[in-house]
């Protein structure tokens, strides 16, 4: 194969993902030439979406379909995605044909004062679209008032900057580094503003493949796989194998508030994970450990159901 194409979403950070991919494609491939596809998915075109009520605004493929349908018409040869945007079960005849190595899979609060989630005004506004975040911060501040968030991280932040009434919102830590925004010293300067920047990795579960980058194909393109998993990272795939399972055995996409955190030592895994069920407020929280990833899943996702 002397050509791939890759297809992706527009925003800075999709296309930020894709600089990593051809990256590693071109060390891996030196004489191999690469052609890009930016598509407008319907989870770009509907900004008036709710993502924090399940139901159409919650659906599977909002931010993947258009990719995923031009790979099964052969319009472009590879997918990037963000992983934790996958549904949990690929359309038939696509596959996750590899991944890049993890990033950072912590969310970070990003508030005008200093402090963190304990520092945050009584009854404070905070803004993000993800529905496992909203449930997550509500059973630890039950007090917040929690807003739909739309828009790519750069939006976000000038929005923030903006509006007096919201005191912080939260984002992926993985994708502020990717955007290649500093957070030296617990601050993050964006367009002159500079907001303070508090990791909630011991405070969150975050979501299934946050962090990750997702390189889909179709399953009968062996001289494609062929190209791309060469640069797969073992270490991140392992962690994804039980990951996306989990998300399958819970019928889930990314409008289910669950969070699960994967640790691998040694060969052996261990997650833990966070799930929370309409009309109640406390969570149902279980771990598994293991050395088999879809074992693992298969015991987490029974103790969370």
């Amino acid at each position: 194969m002397t050509r791939l194409v890759i297809g992706t979403r527009g925003s800075a950070l999709a296309l930020a993902q894709v600089e990593l991919t051809t990256a590693a494609l071109s060390q891996a491939w030196p004489e191999l030439q690469m052609g890009r596809e930016i598509f407008i998915t319907r989870g770009d075109q509907k900004l008036d979406l709710n993502l924090l009520v399940k139901g159409e605004a919650g659906g599977k493929g909002l931010f993947t379909r258009e990719l995923e349908e031009a790979l099964l018409d052969g319009r472009i040869d590879v997918a990037v995605h963000s992983l934790k945007d996958l549904p949990g079960h690929n359309p038939p005849g696509l596959e996750i044909a590899a991944v890049l190595e993890r990033a950072p899979v912590a969310d970070v609060l990003i508030s005008k004062a200093a402090g963190g989630l304990d520092a945050l005004p009584q009854g404070a506004r905070v803004g993000t679209s993800s529905i496992r975040r909203a449930r997550q911060l509500a059973w630890l501040r039950p007090d917040l008032l929690i807003e739909e968030w739309r828009g790519n991280v750069p939006t976000r932040l000038r929005k923030l900057g903006e509006r007096a009434d919201v005191q912080g919102i939260v984002l992926a830590e993985a994708g502020l580094l990717r955007l290649g925004y500093s957070m030296e010293k617990a601050m993050l300067r964006c367009d002159g503003a500079e907001f303070f920047a508090a990791s909630l990795a011991e405070r969150m579960l975050p979501a299934i493949g946050q962090g990750a980058v997702a390189l889909q194909a179709r399953s009968d393109r062996a001289e494609v796989l062929d190209v791309v998993r060469a640069i797969n990272h073992g270490p991140t795939m392992f962690a994804i194998r039980a990951e996306r399972e989990v998300q399958r055995l819970l019928a889930g996409d990314c409008s289910v508030p669950v969070g699960v955190r994967t640790v691998v030592e040694g060969g052996r895994m261990r997650m833990h994970g966070i799930l929370f069920f309409p009309g109640r407020t406390e969570p149902v929280t279980a771990e598994a450990e293991g050395m088999v990833p879809e074992d693992v899943a298969r015991e987490l996702a029974a103790k969370l159901r």
